[in-house]
């Protein structure tokens, strides 16, 4: 019984065995089969060297060159509304009306009495050269048309005052009143601001004062439009230095003749030097961006054709599209500039004859 059982255990050892061995034998054969995967196509681009101005890089709010909150002086209830929201307007035109019947009608009385004291005056004076009043009695008459003057000017003051209009020429908000509304002294009617020039007002540390110039070039973007830069120049530095930050507050003018920049923008500015500096440039989409910084691909010749190898890099400013590289790379370099999602250290490539997108002619153009 015994003999019998081993005879089986070893029977079934030597029929799985062999399975296993066959089995072994064609994974081994397929995967000795198998293509390698062909190489990725990609973009190529060189280090290239350019000259480019010195630059000093800050943040910065945008500013309106003049700004308010149109209020009311005086209380009353909204008669005429004269705007539209957003709407352009020009200083002193009427924007709002509150109702004065009332002063009007005050005011119709008010010259009645000045006419009446108009009179009297004019008949004391023609008497008093004939010395038939005294001069006290003069003297009355001519304070009490003063006062009637004093009362018809104040109760017009009153009336324009109920006339609400802009104060300078500028863009309108949102309407913030309605028809029989009742106004508040100081209540908030509409926002003027005057935006074409505006103002870019931001701060750099003391230890650039001496770059700094009137009339010095700007240039800003901001995150509405990212692919376009806004040129302006520097018309005020300030005299004084914060002494919390040990910065300069410095003031530039923008024309913004296409209305396109808006009061509260945040912006990014470079402001240009005079100086300018031989540097290596590549387009930015070469650029790819780990936890451990910025790093490229480089394009190396191999026994087996062209690979890439990762190599990091130190950036610095960016222009137009193309960005500065500070260290790792050398004049002349062939990196990767477009493609390297699907890239890997030492996998092997073939260079499209197109450029990257970017760098067509055609794009440039756009």
């Amino acid at each position: 019984m015994i003999k019998r059982f081993i005879i089986i255990l070893i029977l079934s050892i030597l029929i799985f065995g062999s399975l296993f061995a066959l089995k072994f034998y064609q994974m081994q054969q397929s995967m000795s089969q198998r293509q390698a995967p062909p190489p990725a196509v990609v973009a190529a681009t060189k280090v290239t060297q350019v000259e480019w101005q010195s630059t000093l890089k800050a943040v910065g709010s945008l500013v309106a060159v003049s700004g308010v909150t149109v209020t009311n002086e005086i209380a009353g209830i909204v008669k005429t509304i004269h705007f539209e929201s957003g709407q352009n307007v020009q200083k002193g035109q009427l924007l709002l009306e509150l109702d004065s019947e009332t002063d009007k009608a005050e005011l119709n009385g008010l010259l009645a009495e000045k006419k009446l004291a108009q009179l009297q005056f004019n008949r004391s004076k023609k008497l008093m050269s004939k010395d038939f009043v005294s001069k006290s009695d003069y003297d009355q008459n001519l304070a009490l048309l003063d006062e009637n003057n004093a009362l018809v000017l104040s109760k017009k003051t009153i009336i324009e005052k109920k006339m609400i209009r802009a104060a300078f020429s500028g863009e309108l908000g949102i309407r913030k009143v309605n028809l029989g509304q009742y106004l508040t002294p100081g209540a908030s009617i509409v926002t003027l601001q005057q935006i074409a020039p505006i103002y870019i007002d931001f701060q750099l540390p003391e230890r650039h004062l001496s770059h700094l110039k009137l009339d010095q070039q700007v240039q800003l973007s901001v995150q509405a439009y990212p692919n376009k830069l806004f040129n302006g120049i520097v018309t005020t530095i300030s005299p004084l230095i914060d002494q919390n930050s040990r910065s300069v507050q410095i003031r530039a003018t923008l024309l913004n003749t296409d209305r396109q920049l808006y009061p509260g923008m945040f912006a990014e500015v470079q402001v240009l030097s005079y100086q300018s500096n031989q540097v290596l440039t590549l387009p930015d989409t070469a650029i790819s961006y780990n936890p451990y910084g910025n790093f490229v691909f480089v394009i190396e010749t191999t026994s087996q054709g062209l690979a890439v190898k990762s190599r990091q890099v130190e950036t610095g400013i960016t222009k137009a599209g193309r960005i500065e590289i500070i260290k790792g790379l050398i004049l002349g370099d062939q990196v990767v500039s477009a493609g390297q999602i699907k890239l890997r250290n030492g996998m092997q490539i073939i260079i499209d004859k197109k450029p990257a997108p970017s760098e067509r002619k055609e794009d440039l153009a756009q």
